[in-house]
């Protein structure tokens, strides 16, 4: 194939595909926990890293790692034990990340705006064989932790409070969450862009969620998903001299459309068909339904990886 033959579109695809796996595979996570934004806000924060990167004359992406694991342990905490005041702290900590990412690349020698644009919106021209290195690392460390933690980090985002009554280390726990989602911001930065890279961590999530009802299969075909959209925009972005970000998004958004136009009918066959077979249960004991029994204790069951995603 034609865009197999050059260097630069390899290496594309190759960070594509480990943003596909990666950062659906932490939206999950934030998706559970109703944290779908998160990933916006760390990307603000990780502009500031970017800047730095610019400025000290280092790799932008490793700048920005740790600049944006700060920035989500501190929007953890400010959640943790934040109040009243925790939504104007965390809007301050977004704004002058986004602020601080735009004046230090200006202060930079070599910095522009324009060298920004390419962190902002993605630029697969721009993405270097260090980067892919870098990118591989990040993205093994990801899939490291949503796969091999699975059943500990699904019991937080479920239910904390039961997580802390079985003796898991919530706090911990949580903090891990935040720092992987923060990684997961710079291994996409250089495909779909900061501002751009929330939508790839929720989009094929609520896409898989549409068709399927545990945890598990939603949890695979939401990287399914997320690797088809990205290899797919990468490649049209190719032939068609498109933004790659841009065409991702849009091509997950549109796979999210289709399956929940699938879905529709099918949930409401299902619904019908369960409606029928109670009151036919109803009729064959010719009583009304048994009275409801005792209310259900919050946090007595356990939850599992085949309850509802």
């Amino acid at each position: 194939m034609e865009i197999l033959e050059t260097a630069l579109m390899q290496r594309a695809l190759i960070a594509a595909v480990l943003v596909g796996v990666t950062a659906p595979a932490v939206g999950i996570y934030l998706v559970q926990r109703r944290q779908a934004l998160m990933g916006d806000g760390i990307g603000h924060v990780a502009m500031t890293g970017v800047g730095l990167g610019f400025l000290l004359s280092t790799s932008p992406i490793w700048m920005a790692t740790l600049v944006a694991v700060a920035g989500a342990v501190t929007m953890e905490l400010i959640r943790a034990y934040g109040r009243t005041r925790g939504d104007i702290a965390l809007a301050m900590l977004f704004y002058g990340g986004m602020a601080g990412g735009v004046l230090l690349i200006n202060l930079a020698p070599n910095g522009s705006n324009a060298n920004l644009s390419s962190y902002l919106f993605g630029s697969l021209s721009t993405v270097s064989p260090s980067d892919v290195t870098a990118i591989s690392l990040l993205a093994g460390f990801v899939v490291l932790v949503t796969v091999g933690l699975r059943r500990q980090l699904f019991a937080v985002s479920q239910d904390e409070e039961f997580a802390r009554v079985t003796g898991l280390p919530v706090r911990a726990l949580n903090l891990l969450i935040a720092v992987t989602a923060a990684v997961t911001v710079t291994v996409a930065m250089r495909v779909v862009g900061l501002l751009l890279v929330s939508a790839l961590m929720v989009v094929p999530v609520a896409a898989a969620q549409q068709v399927t009802r545990s945890f598990v299969v939603t949890f695979v075909l939401a990287v399914v998903i997320g690797t088809a959209v990205t290899v797919a925009g990468t490649v049209t972005s190719y032939y068609q001299d498109v933004p790659p970000g841009a065409t991702i998004v849009l091509i997950a958004i549109g796979v999210f459309v289709l399956l929940t136009a699938l879905a529709t009918p099918l949930a409401r066959r299902r619904a019908r068909a369960l409606r029928n077979a109670e009151a036919g249960l109803v009729q064959a004991a010719g009583t009304g339904p048994e009275p409801a029994g005792p209310p259900d204790v919050p946090g007595a069951r356990r939850p599992t990886e085949d309850a509802p995603a």
